[in-house]
């Protein structure tokens, strides 16, 4: 038995269907929202130019580094808590309202610092109209909060869907017109603001900021716990263009930067939305004494089945996709998207991992996991700069599987499961994307070299994946059986296992969030 945040006890099949309903709706509408915006980045991408996207990388170091400490758990601390009133609610709202006004603030004093250690003086412009984003995050975090802890994210997926269609069509708009760079300012704040207003009216919330924070000790100690968590991750994530922007020109920071993003995508979009459901999930789950070994078991072995093929598939067809998908002045990224998108099925099993000691009060594990990202990322980074961008890419494969390693230790005897059954847990996609890499390899070396760039990329794709269900078809049926049971279950079913944990955070998209 569960409780639903009332004080009464709700059966497992009730919250099995809220969790269900709840993920549907957040990552249901985040994979259509995601289509939404990468049809558009794609034609934003052909219309504007390698530079662009460097001057943007630029700028969303400083944005991308004080958004992280925008507040947002002040807000979370809500899903933990076993009981919320309107004064809570209220002292949420003022410290989000107080967090991001001073943000604002320190951005357009940081914007002409910015720009003189860059050499960059558009930087200081970029950065002094982002400034407006700060603005719409307490009327988006706090409604936010209030949805998930009731694992209500139907306005939240009505949200998305409408705030990307409105960046989607910003973006387009301006950089069809010739708008450059800002194409990709202004359609990320116009997604915020019209987030911002239907998340308010999808929360009702109509409370007014309670500016004495007395009583709102266990508050201020969650959320600053987590902003000192964030912060380090600013610089695990953050410190590459940080280091190469001095380094690499504009036009090379713009093929790293987009390279990024590309192979992110799915561990950045993808998982955090699914986290979104799993926090809540997994609060109410050790509240009611059950052990998290098992779903976090179950959580692991789903996103490796699902991001691994498709990043070892990326890293194995990039030439040819970059070429198709983004034209030929972006080929120069496709020796970096192969090098990343090795590493990246890593970073989904890093990610998920937060949630399992942030919902269990844990968030020290969480805070010595991220002081150990920022020290290992930045410091691999700083030694991989000197090689150019595939030092950076090798500075990732060294400090990716490391930081992991070191989670894993913290978090697994935490919840109940032995290293040993998380590899066995593993095996199945890392077997089954082995296989698919030796067939792709094979067949391209047979495939003739006239057929263009559009026949070889379906071949292959075709190929790998065949392969792939294959593999996993034919020599663990009972692994696709009990996922294709999880889509089917029904309310009346056991417990399902709780979705994918939340990212700390991420990279900032190239039209919205």
């Amino acid at each position: 038995m569960t409780s639903d945040g009332s004080g009464e006890q709700e059966a497992p099949e009730g919250f099995g269907a809220r969790v269900r309903s709840a993920l549907a709706w957040r990552w249901g509408s985040q994979l259509v929202a995601q289509f939404i915006t990468w049809g558009s980045t794609i034609l934003v991408v052909r219309l504007l130019d390698p530079s662009d996207y460097g001057l943007f990388a630029m700028s969303q170091v400083v944005v991308t580094a004080l958004n992280f400490l925008n507040g947002w758990s002040f807000a979370s601390s809500l899903i933990q808590a076993e009981k919320v009133g309107d004064r809570e609610i209220g002292q949420a709202f003022a410290l989000l309202l107080l967090t991001n006004g001073t943000l604002a603030v320190v951005q357009l004093l940081l914007a002409p610092l910015a720009a003189d250690y860059y050499g960059q003086p558009a930087v200081a412009q970029l950065l002094r109209v982002q400034a407006l984003i700060f603005l719409a995050i307490p009327f988006t975090a706090l409604p936010t909060a209030l949805l998930a802890r009731r694992l209500e994210f139907r306005g939240q997926g009505i949200a998305n869907l409408v705030s990307a269609i409105v960046a989607a069509v910003t973006a387009l708009a301006l950089a069809w017109f010739g708008f450059g760079v800002w194409a990709l300012i202004y359609a990320p704040i116009a997604g915020y603001a019209v987030r911002a207003v239907i998340m308010c009216i999808a929360a009702r919330l109509w409370v007014r900021p309670v500016f004495d924070l007395r009583g709102a000790r266990r508050m201020i100690g969650f959320g600053g716990a987590l902003t000192l968590c964030q912060l380090f991750w600013i610089i695990q994530s953050q410190s590459d263009i940080f280091i190469a922007g001095r380094v690499f020109s504009v036009h090379q920071l713009g093929l790293y930067s987009e390279a990024l993003f590309l192979t992110l995508i799915v561990t950045g979009r993808f998982i955090p939305p699914l986290n979104d459901v799993a926090f809540p999930a997994y609060a109410e789950l050790h509240k009611a004494g059950r052990s998290l070994g098992p779903y976090f078991e179950r959580t692991m072995q789903s996103v490796l089945l699902v991001v691994s093929p498709i990043y070892i598939g990326l890293a194995l067809t990039a030439p040819e996709a970059i070429l198709v998908v983004f034209g030929e002045k972006w080929t120069g990224m496709a020796p970096i998207v192969s090098g990343l998108a090795l590493v990246m099925p890593l970073m989904a099993v890093q990610i998920i991992c937060s949630p399992t000691v942030t919902a269990t009060g844990k968030e020290r594990i969480y805070l010595v996991t991220s002081m150990a990202g920022a020290a290992v990322f930045a410091t691999s980074f700083l030694i991989g700069v000197r090689f150019g961008a595939q030092g950076l890419v090798r500075a990732w494969w060294v400090a990716a599987p490391t930081l992991l390693a070191i989670t894993l230790a913290l978090t697994l005897p935490q919840i109940g499961l032995s290293l040993r059954r998380l590899l066995l847990a593993a095996l199945p996609p890392a077997a089954a994307c082995l296989a698919m890499a030796g067939v792709v390899a094979a067949l391209r070396l047979v495939l003739p070299a006239d057929i263009g760039p559009v026949a070889t990329l379906a071949s292959l794709g075709l190929a790998g994946a065949a392969t792939y269900g294959a593999i996993l078809f034919f020599v663990w049926p009972d692994v696709v059986r009990q996922s294709l049971a999880m889509l089917r279950r029904t309310p009346s079913d056991p417990l399902p296992q709780p979705a994918f944990g939340p990212a700390p955070g991420g990279r900032t998209s190239t039209i919205a969030d």
